[in-house]
């Protein structure tokens, strides 16, 4: 087989692998539950792409990210459930279904006005299905989701029901009340407790993110990466003293580390 931009040839390779006797023995291994992990892990790859604005590794994580749903879609025809070329018939049924604003008369031209239209057309389909409708203001949210994001939503669905804050103030109020509840459990020697305070901590910040229109993973993972740019920054001028970190003290390391964050201003 030779590589091709049609999507077909991804395919054929994919069956080929799967394809019993002489395809490859792992992936004929597999199933829906073994290959989930991998689906998520190459979704998070692809974001991690687009934070370090590496558009050639995003190229081949899309790629990658492609093969999982490929993969997927080959387990199901091999089923009898369903085929890729399913796959893409349902996902460009549902983007003409779910925006008429662009492919028939509705208006709505705002993404406020497009948001609520979207929501009710999705309301729409699970009537026509004979769903029930959802049984609480909270459902639908995967569990499966990374907690964080979760956390977002759980929020966001609160909120349109009017269990929300409309100050950030009174939920900057709320973090200091849960920090405050750290303490006092630390000051009872109760690490049990704290550990569940710091739970309700992080669903505050979550919520003054969401206030602030920030996604809180968005802005953890920008952390993620400032902490290691100052921490490389401290390794590099231990290393011309002749140290590692474990060789130096805190505080020499704490003066290294405000001398990073002074550089990058």
């Amino acid at each position: 087989m030779k590589p091709s931009r049609d999507i077909a040839r991804l395919i054929e390779i994919m069956a080929a692998l799967r394809t019993s006797g002489t395809g490859c023995p792992w992936d004929l291994e597999q199933s829906f539950e073994t290959i989930a992990p991998y689906t998520l892990e190459e979704a998070y790859e692809v974001v991690d792409a687009i934070a370090r604005g590496d558009l050639a590794d995003l190229r081949d994580e899309l790629g990658d990210l492609l093969l999982q749903v490929v993969f997927h879609a080959r387990m199901a025809q091999e089923q009898g459930a369903f085929d890729f070329g399913d796959v893409v018939e349902t996902i460009t049924e549902k983007l003409i279904r779910r925006h008429p604003h662009v492919f028939a008369d509705a208006q709505g031209r705002t993404a406020e006005a497009v948001k609520g239209l979207w929501e009710r057309i999705k309301a729409e389909e699970r009537a026509e299905r004979g769903e029930a409708a959802p049984g609480g203001a909270l459902q639908g949210v995967p569990v499966a989701l990374p907690a964080l994001t979760r956390a977002l939503k759980l929020q966001d669905k609160a909120s349109r029901v009017g269990f929300d804050w409309y100050d950030p103030r009174a939920v900057l109020a709320k973090i200091r009340e849960e920090a405050d509840e750290i303490e006092a459990a630390l000051d009872a020697g109760d690490a049990a407790h704290a550990a569940h305070e710091v739970g309700d901590l992080l669903f505050a910040v979550v919520n003054m993110a969401r206030h602030m229109a920030a996604d809180p993973e968005g802005v953890l993972r920008a952390t993620n990466l400032k902490f290691e740019r100052r921490f490389a920054s401290i390794e590099r001028a231990l290393a011309a003293r002749g140290k590692t970190p474990k060789d130096a003290t805190l505080a020499e390391m704490d003066a290294l580390w405000d001398a990073a964050k002074a550089g990058e201003k």
